[in-house]
């Protein structure tokens, strides 16, 4: 028993955060077949898995964007004001594009799309784990093109939201009205209601029909497109 303890200690632990129980169970599966890797804990939302991650203090954080309530967005930037040290990678069914420079920018390491094969999660992981930032070459490129000001503005509009406008968008696309969102995201009707007002101004729409024109179509394509 003394000589098994040190080869559990050397074990990496991973914390895993999605709100799919079937795909959860993978993760869980394939971290668990490696030797210098652990999974010690799994949650489905944010309020869950902030409890138990600064409980557990793993040594990697796995997060999926798409969560109920608070988003992964939204958990990255808890994570990093509670333990500012803990790596997290987020793993996506979304378009890089969309969400990377939005997650490194709140603390994240790395990002990795959900259809990525067994050994490039294992591989993004690893390198987070080694204090990498993990992305792919396209959104390297992306990201030092930027940092070079050889790219000044993003070539979607959507770009500009903040990400709390971003996240406002998504689920104006979904349906929900005002009073819906305020209840999900902990806001005030006005406080939503005034981050309507920027969406519409940065996307230069001109009422709140457009608006919902506008997130319902973006958020169809994203489901269509962006899968």
């Amino acid at each position: 028993m003394a000589k098994q303890l040190p080869e559990q200690q050397e074990r990496k632990q991973i914390f895993i955060v999605d709100d799919h129980p079937v795909f959860r169970e993978g993760l869980v599966v394939l971290v668990k077949r490696e030797a210098d890797l652990a999974v010690c804990g799994e949650a489905d939302n944010a309020a869950q898995a902030l409890a138990a991650i600064e409980q557990l203090k793993p040594d990697l954080v796995l997060v999926d964007i798409g969560l109920p309530g608070k988003s992964g967005l939204e958990l990255i930037k808890d994570l990093r004001a509670m333990l500012p040290e803990i790596a997290v990678l987020v793993i996506s069914m979304h378009d890089e594009t969309l969400y990377a420079e939005r997650v490194l920018r709140a603390g994240g390491r790395g990002y990795i799309m959900k259809q990525e094969g067994p050994e490039k999660t294992l591989q993004a992981i690893r390198q987070v784990l080694d204090g990498q930032i993990s992305v792919s070459g396209k959104m390297s490129a992306r990201i030092l093109d930027a940092l070079s000001n050889r790219r000044a503005k993003s070539d979607s509009p959507i770009a500009r939201l903040t990400d709390r406008e971003f996240e406002i968008l998504q689920l104006i696309g979904r349906g929900k009205d005002s009073h819906a969102i305020a209840e999900q995201l902990h806001l005030s009707v006005k406080t939503v209601d005034a981050h309507r007002g920027h969406i519409k101004e940065k996307l230069e729409l001109e009422s709140g029909t457009e608006l919902i024109c506008y997130a319902a179509r973006w958020v169809e394509a994203q489901s269509s497109g962006g899968g």
